[in-house]
């Protein structure tokens, strides 16, 4: 009984897997640097969304970084209804949506605090970021935390989710989260 359970399982789990892959068939080439370890991987995600205004992101770059059926999910308050949400996107749908910003804005992000939490192939990571760019003509800074879950298939490592908040008023970071690894 308990091998045919798991055998059920395993043939739940294939099927998920392959149906996502089918719903994003393109699998771009990594740079083997940007994905040989957890510290490579969330430097080039860093990396690769940064420029100045009317710098062009590589895209392609981006989408290396990412598994198949991978999701980028920015969650907040919304300032006029208060409500909190989140949107999830592929990385396709976030190079769509946020690229045009990106490229009039600016945009520029990196890691200032890591907590990371490791378990066979799978890492959770809690990245804390410090963000530039320009709003209204003017410089903005911006502050949050990405929740990255990151795969190890034992070759490389691809971003699985990047989850994220940015600090508010009422959601500062909390200090434990302001600490870097060593």
């Amino acid at each position: 009984m308990k091998k045919q359970i798991a055998f059920i399982i395993s043939a739940i789990l294939l099927t998920s897997i392959l149906s996502a892959a089918q719903d994003n068939p393109k699998v771009y080439e990594a740079d083997p640097k940007d994905v040989e370890s957890i510290d490579s991987i969330l430097k080039a995600t860093y990396d690769v969304i940064s420029g100045g205004e009317g710098v062009e992101r590589n895209w392609d770059r981006f989408y290396s970084l990412f598994d198949p059926s991978a999701r980028l999910i920015p969650t907040g308050k919304n300032p006029q209804t208060g409500v909190v949400a989140a949107r999830s996107q592929t990385p396709k749908e976030y190079a769509e949506r946020s690229g045009p910003f990106l490229l009039k804005n600016g945009f520029t992000e990196k890691e200032i605090a890591r907590h990371t939490d490791i378990y066979g192939n799978i890492a959770q990571v809690f990245s804390t970021y410090e963000g530039t760019y320009t709003a209204d003509g003017k410089p903005a800074k911006i502050r949050g935390i990405n929740s990255f879950q990151l795969m190890n298939d034992g070759k490389r490592w691809w971003v699985v989710t990047i989850y994220w908040q940015a600090e508010s008023a009422d959601n500062p970071i909390p200090e434990k989260y302001m600490k870097k690894e060593n």
